[in-house]
């Protein structure tokens, strides 16, 4: 039975079952180290996501003989003075449209529920419509529940957001050091690699750098630009609320292919709202600046790194979103590119081999 290939594999499979059964019963003793990465998971990732937009910035100061330090520092004086002068220029619009649209939520809903009443009454829904169904009233209920819901989150949530804003607080700390140290991280990995695999390794380093520079770099220009197409065809076609729906776009459209249709959702519902042809010119802005997003910038920017299929995309945000919320919605398919540069890895130099053995 020793001899027996499937027998070996049997013993492997099992010990590696009874281990993590032992795993299981001793719990308690990893608790501790999932709190641990649960308060880190979120400043480091927000550091690692802005160490790859800043970086080609101190990089470039850096190469004109500036010390890396004062690169830094001079980046977050820069950063600073950018934000003050948005807020001062910016902020008043957008605090002003926020506030707008609170105080008109609730005639915005009569008037949603009234578009409704007239589409439904029109000649296109009459054949739908003829059996005397309440649809309408059912999607205002739905409606109201939605923002009664989102409004006692967002009232919830005070204490959740003051410990937010404290861990937000350490991530200027942690991009600094991660700015200036970079270099040693690959050196450090590399020193604790033998000697026969650190080619292999310092490529995959390479690699996994290439691919998270090129996707998070991209992903900021490709989104700035689809927001601001957005708002100014929002603008041309006199939406209101343009400056908050192209912001609020903005954050969805971080989400990869999910986030744009998630994006368009309020566009139209606010459109609809103004009238059944103003939601029509929203969808007209929102498509053509999405194929000029798909069509024209996407190959550009993103070349040939992204070489990730939209069913493998859909798949990874789904389940990053089940298991880490909105963090691992934003995290999936970084966490993807890195994993699958390991898997090669590994796969080349351990298993390559016995795969070809095996086959011929």
């Amino acid at each position: 039975m020793l001899q027996s290939r499937f027998f070996r594999n049997s013993l492997k499979i099992i010990a590696v079952l009874l281990i993590i059964f032992l795993i299981t019963k001793v719990s308690f003793l990893l608790n501790p180290l999932v709190s641990i990465v649960k308060i880190l998971a979120l400043p480091f990732m927000l550091a690692g996501f802005f160490y790859y937009t800043f970086r080609p910035i101190v990089n470039y100061m850096t190469g004109r003989n500036l010390n890396r330090s004062a690169a830094i520092l001079l980046l977050y004086f820069v950063i600073t003075g950018f934000l003050t002068v948005m807020i001062l220029l910016v902020w008043p619009l957008l605090r002003t449209q926020v506030q707008n649209l609170m105080n008109n939520l609730p005639q915005m809903i009569h008037g949603f529920q009234t578009q409704l009443n007239e589409l439904q009454e029109s000649r296109l829904f009459n054949y739908i419509d003829s059996s005397g169904s309440d649809w309408t009233q059912n999607l205002t209920k739905y409606l109201d529940s939605g923002v009664t819901y989102v409004t006692n989150y967002l009232s919830n949530s005070l204490s959740a957001f003051t410990n937010l804003l404290f861990v937000l607080s350490t991530v200027p700390f942690i991009l600094y050091y991660m700015l200036k140290e970079s270099k040693k991280l690959p050196k450090s990995v590399l020193k604790v690699t033998p000697r026969s695999y650190r080619r292999d390794v310092k490529k995959a380093l390479v690699d996994m750098d290439s691919a998270l520079s090129g996707y998070i770099v991209g992903r900021v220009i490709i989104t700035s630009l689809l927001a601001l197409m957005m708002y100014i065809g929002f603008l041309i076609i006199g939406l209101p609320y343009s400056l908050l729906l192209a912001v609020v776009s903005l954050f969805f459209n971080l989400i990869p292919y999910i986030g744009q249709f998630l994006g368009a959702v309020p566009c139209l519902i606010v459109g609809f709202i103004d009238s059944p042809t103003t939601a029509i010119w929203v969808l007209v802005v929102i498509l053509v600046a999405q194929q000029i997003e798909g069509n024209l910038l996407a190959p550009h920017i993103y070349g040939k790194r992204l070489d990730v299929h939209p069913l493998t995309t859909v798949v990874l945000v789904l389940v990053g979103g089940d298991l880490l919320g909105i963090v691992g919605i934003l995290a999936a398919l970084p966490i993807y590119l890195v994993v699958k540069i390991v898997v090669v890895l590994l796969y080349r130099l351990f298993l390559q081999e016995k795969v070809e053995e095996f086959v011929e």
